[in-house]
């Protein structure tokens, strides 16, 4: 089961992304961007990275042997920390982003897949064959610094480029304020998650060790 969700999960996942670049670019050129400008906006998105690094756990793992091809995204720690950001792109994304535009067509399509289809197939593959036991609470802190360098990111980078990616994290039209509320609810919801995450990973850790007793 944990082989077969993690070669659809890669599959869905590549399929997803590439598709996204396809029609992501020339719609971005023709709004006004100059090609790298169009890519450099694209991969400021926190789904496009986080989909990525799904993308590369399942690539490291592929191996029948136990060989890591990518022995960063290949250990526990990041196993557990996708887990984490890509339900936070589908929770964000469901309650918050999907109320704001309606896309057809082709990037109905990518939208349905990178917010909704992956991040399930992800939790799904990370409980079954992801998840260890061996994550500590220290790892909570480890895996903030990704949603908190990426909150950085996109606030310096919008008065530099005049764009964000995501209608929340506008100080021009929003203000200040609630943008820094905004920031401080994911950061909260990713935390809350991170909590989770790691009971359920101890957990799994715990039943496991019973098992071999």
């Amino acid at each position: 089961m944990g082989r077969f969700l993690q070669v659809t999960g890669l599959a869905i996942g590549l399929v997803g992304l590439v598709l996204q670049f396809c029609i992501s670019i020339p719609a971005s050129m023709a709004a006004g961007r100059s090609l790298l400008g169009s890519i450099v906006f694209l991969f400021s998105f926190f789904t496009i990275l986080t989909n990525i690094g799904a993308v590369l756990v399942y690539t490291s793992l592929l191996s029948s042997t136990g060989y890591a091809w990518l022995p960063a995204f290949a250990g526990p720690k990041m196993r557990a920390g996708v887990a984490v950001s890509i339900t936070v792109v589908f929770i964000v994304y469901a309650t918050v982003l999907a109320r704001l535009w309606q896309p057809q067509g082709l990037f109905l399509l990518c939208d349905v897949l990178l917010h909704y289809v992956t991040p399930v197939l992800f939790v799904l593959w990370w409980l079954v064959a992801g998840a260890d036991g061996r994550t500590r609470w220290s790892d909570i802190s480890r895996w903030m610094l990704y949603p908190v360098a990426y909150l950085a990111y996109a606030l310096v980078r919008a008065p530099i480029a005049g764009e964000v990616p995501y209608p929340f994290l506008d100080v021009a039209k929003n203000g200040p304020a609630s943008v820094a509320i905004a920031a401080l609810a994911i950061t909260a919801l990713f935390l809350v998650i991170s909590i989770i995450a790691a009971c359920i990973d101890r957990g799994i850790g715990h039943r496991e060790a019973k098992r071999v007793r």
